[in-house]
């Protein structure tokens, strides 16, 4: 499996990372130990959690996911040194039952937030720490206009790549990494980090799939340049580019039926058309819709790990065979057409 360095930071990263938000919520203990196991049997170095997980977040289960990482880390001590564990702190926004509100992103919340995740984790230091979304206000999550009447205080860039600095140099880290994060912000971090000789950040995790491809934009230019590569999630657009949903009422697992208030970009008119022609480019070619959503991602120049969460071990076996396969170039001719004809329906 292709191996890929973070920005400037000293973690190698296999092209395929494994999500875990799912676990504490859809997945339980066993499931996700198992889907660790299969990971690593496969070759994969990478697993992608965060302090709110699992989602959609509660206050019943905040942390759950992390504990659960944890179980298996703590019983596998000597595999650690071989893992890349990344984790994130979470930005304002509902989330008051984490650190009782204190949800901004700052030099005192930031060295908390570690150290609650740490604990969890039952490990000494966290490989890649993420701001999991900009404490300032940016359009995200299917919003793509930025509207200055939402602006709000927030705290400095400076302050927030000062106190991953101090836990870098404590080696409670080893990186650091933005995500949900426009151009200017990846830019204005890297700036500022060499202007005050700080370390940049290593990477940038955006949604990134068929249907939403605003990365394609300013921020391709961004990452190319600065060297801040993508990890690319919901690369199958929360199962809706699996070919599984093209029917309605989707079957009541399905994680878009299951939560119906979760992941709504996904379930705009334009969108489910946009993904039903992509479904048909597969199958016109003889490959699963799925294969092809993530072969896709894979793909891009800017992207170095493509996250994948499953809810057992059943789906990522059946995902497996896209970790390989190159999308020949009628493939990506139709591909690139069905985007021309409806450019990024979920995020507009």
């Amino acid at each position: 499996m292709k191996i890929s360095r973070l920005g400037s930071s000293p973690l190698d990263v296999t092209e395929i990372c494994l999500g875990t938000m799912t676990w504490g919520e859809q997945s339980d203990a066993r499931e996700a130990h198992a889907q660790i196991e299969w990971a690593l049997g496969r070759g994969i170095n990478f697993i992608d959690t965060a302090e709110m997980y699992p989602v959609p977040p509660r206050r019943e289960t905040q942390g759950r996911t992390e504990t659960i990482l944890g179980e298996w880390l703590g019983r596998n001590r000597a595999r650690r040194d071989s893992l890349v564990i990344a984790s994130k702190i979470a930005g304002p926004g509902r989330r008051e039952w984490i650190r009782n509100g204190e949800t901004h992103v700052s030099k005192k919340t930031i060295p908390w937030a570690i150290d609650d995740s740490l604990k969890r984790l039952q490990t000494d230091w966290i490989d890649l720490y993420q701001i999991h979304w900009p404490e300032r206000y940016v359009p995200s999550f299917g919003s793509w206009q930025y509207d200055p009447a939402l602006e709000r205080d927030a705290t400095p860039i400076l302050e927030q790549i000062e106190a991953m600095a101090a836990a870098m140099r404590a080696g409670k880290i080893r990186a650091y990494g933005l995500s949900n994060e426009t151009a200017w912000g990846l830019c204005e971090f890297t700036r500022l980090a060499l202007e005050h000789g700080l370390p940049p950040p290593a990477s940038v995790q955006n949604g990134y799939n068929l249907v939403s491809r605003l990365f394609d934009g300013d921020l391709a230019e961004a990452s190319r340049r600065l060297g801040v590569p993508l990890l690319a999630y919901s690369p199958l657009a929360m199962g809706l580019l699996t070919g599984k949903l093209r029917a309605q009422p989707w079957p009541s697992e399905a994680r878009l039926a299951k939560f119906p208030t979760f992941g709504e970009r996904y379930k705009r008119p334009r969108v489910l058309a946009a993904a039903e022609a992509y479904a048909r480019v597969a199958e016109s070619h003889g490959l699963s819709p799925a294969h092809v959503a993530l072969a896709f991602v894979r793909s891009r120049f800017f992207v170095a790990s493509t996250i994948v969460g499953a809810t057992s071990v059943a789906q990522l076996e059946a995902i497996a065979p896209a970790f390989s396969l190159d999308l020949p170039p009628a493939v990506r001719d139709a591909l690139e057409q069905v985007n021309r004809d409806a450019p990024s329906p979920a995020a507009q």
